[in-house]
């Protein structure tokens, strides 16, 4: 697995998106580009915004001990996986806007480095470490933009 915190990395990540346009394809699945990119997004709002209501007790459990292993892991997820209702993107977005904000995420996540997500709480599966984080960030936005074939 590639490490986000890398600079270099950040910057690979940084040039696949800018292949992207508004018209690019994915290869499969149902969201439109801009979707994909406010798809993405989420995970760093969670991160960095802290605006979402922690899960009840039940879903935490669920999360934790079902979901947590297949998104903090080393292994790639499925073409077609089922996506959380939170992650789910309906509604047409602004491709420039979404773009802009996955690359300042993507620049915020590596100026912090690795040492301030270690041991940092992720709403969704509480604390987790900067592998886990390193792995759910890349893991997640990899398998996008090769959905879009960048």
């Amino acid at each position: 697995m590639k490490n986000i915190f890398q600079e270099e990395v950040t910057e690979e990540l940084i040039q696949r998106i800018h292949q992207l346009n508004p018209d690019t394809q994915g290869r499969w699945g149902k969201m439109e580009v801009a979707q994909m990119l406010a798809h993405c997004n989420v995970m760093y709002e969670k991160a960095f915004e802290g605006n979402q209501s922690k899960p009840g007790i039940l879903k935490r459990f669920l999360l934790k001990f079902f979901v947590k292993p297949i998104v903090v892991s080393e292994k790639p997820y499925k073409k077609n996986s089922p996506t959380a209702s939170e992650f789910v993107i309906k509604s047409e977005k602004d491709f420039e806007l979404e773009k802009s904000r996955l690359i300042t995420f993507l620049q915020k996540t590596q100026k912090l480095g690795r040492e301030h997500f270690d041991g940092k709480e992720y709403i969704s599966f509480g604390s987790l470490s900067a592998e886990e984080w390193n792995n759910m960030f890349y893991k997640h936005l990899n398998h996008h933009l090769t959905q879009f074939g960048v």
